[in-house]
């Protein structure tokens, strides 16, 4: 929110300035329009893109843990059952048991 009033106060600023450079003797409406773009909004774009960075970095994030998620609970679902190892067959021992000869 405190942002919001930064970029309006800005461009009120950035605004006021192009219009004395509209109504100077010497100025122009071209010069106005530069003076708008290049003082008010290319600034105020570049902050708000930068201050935006980390929330959409959290979007991507939240994103591809939804995916992740999703993608988890569909191979749970073609396996049978939603717990794990409970698929159907037993587990098989990694190691084969070895019998010592008498």
């Amino acid at each position: 929110m405190f942002i919001h009033l930064i970029v309006i106060g800005w461009l009120y600023v950035a605004l006021m300035m192009a219009v004395a450079e509209a109504t100077n003797t010497t100025g122009t409406v071209l010069g106005a329009i530069f003076t708008f773009l290049l003082y008010g909004l290319a600034p105020v774009a570049l902050v708000v893109y930068l201050m935006g960075t980390p929330a959409r970095r959290r979007a991507i994030k939240q994103r591809e843990l939804e995916a992740q998620e999703a993608a988890r609970r569909a191979a749970a679902e073609a396996a049978g059952s939603n717990l794990p190892d409970q698929g159907g067959e037993a587990p098989a021992d990694a190691v084969a048991p070895v019998r010592k000869e008498p």
